[in-house]
C-alpha cells in the first residue's frame, strides 16, 4: 500500500506528473485547475512548501512503492483546532481502499500530530464516489455549498470520536 508522506521540495516532479495524468479524470468530478497551474507549478509548489513551514497547512502525498505518486491527501487554513481536508486519488489507483485509508491516516494525524479536532471537506452532489469516503471515514453532511458553479455538500468530522478504518501507514520522521 502507498505510504503518506508529509510534501516536499523533491516531490515536486512526481507531483506534476500526477497531476498532469490525471488531469481530464480530475475536471470530471472537480473543478480543473487550469493552464496556469501547470505553466506555474514550481513556483507553486515553492508556495505550498512555504505555507506548510508556516503550520498554515499540511499538504500529503501517497506514495507508491516504485516512487511515483497516487494520490494527495491536504489540510488547509489549520486555525483553531480545525482544517479543511481536500483529497485526489490518480484514476489508476481508485477502487481499492486508497481513498478511504488516506482520509482515515490523515484524519490520525490531524489529531495526535497537528492537534486539530475538527476537519470539514467539501465536494460537488454528483461525485459519489467522494461522498461515500466522508461518510465511511466519519464525516457528516452539515450543509450546502457551490464548487466551480456546481452544486455542492459541506461535510465535518469531530476529531475526538472514534471512528476507525483501514489507515496507510504515515512515517513520522521525514524531513
Amino acid at each position: 500500500m502507498p505510504e503518506l508522506q508529509l510534501l516536499r521540495a523533491d516531490h515536486a516532479p512526481a507531483l506534476l506528473a500526477f497531476e498532469w495524468e490525471n488531469r481530464a479524470y480530475f475536471a470530471a468530478a472537480v473543478p480543473d485547475r487550469g493552464d496556469a497551474y501547470f505553466a506555474e507549478f514550481a513556483a507553486r509548489h515553492a508556495a505550498l512548501l512555504a505555507e506548510q513551514a508556516a503550520g498554515v497547512c499540511r499538504f500529503h502525498v501517497l506514495v507508491a512503492d516504485d516512487g511515483a505518486i497516487v494520490g494527495r491527501v491536504n489540510l488547509m487554513d489549520l486555525v483553531d483546532g480545525a482544517a479543511e481536508l481536500g483529497y485526489r486519488i490518480a484514476e489508476r489507483a481508485t477502487g481499492r481502499g486508497l481513498a478511504r485509508a488516506a482520509v482515515t491516516g490523515l484524519c490520525a494525524l490531524a489529531a495526535t500530530d497537528y492537534g486539530l479536532d475538527t476537519l470539514r471537506a467539501a465536494t460537488t452532489v454528483d461525485n459519489h464516489g467522494s461522498r461515500a469516503v466522508l461518510a465511511r471515514t466519519g464525516f457528516v453532511p452539515v450543509g450546502e455549498t457551490v464548487l466551480g458553479g456546481r452544486p455542492g455538500l459541506l461535510f465535518a468530522r469531530d476529531l475526538r470520536e472514534s471512528h476507525t478504518g483501514p489507515a496507510l501507514r504515515a512515517p513520522r520522521d521525514h524531513a
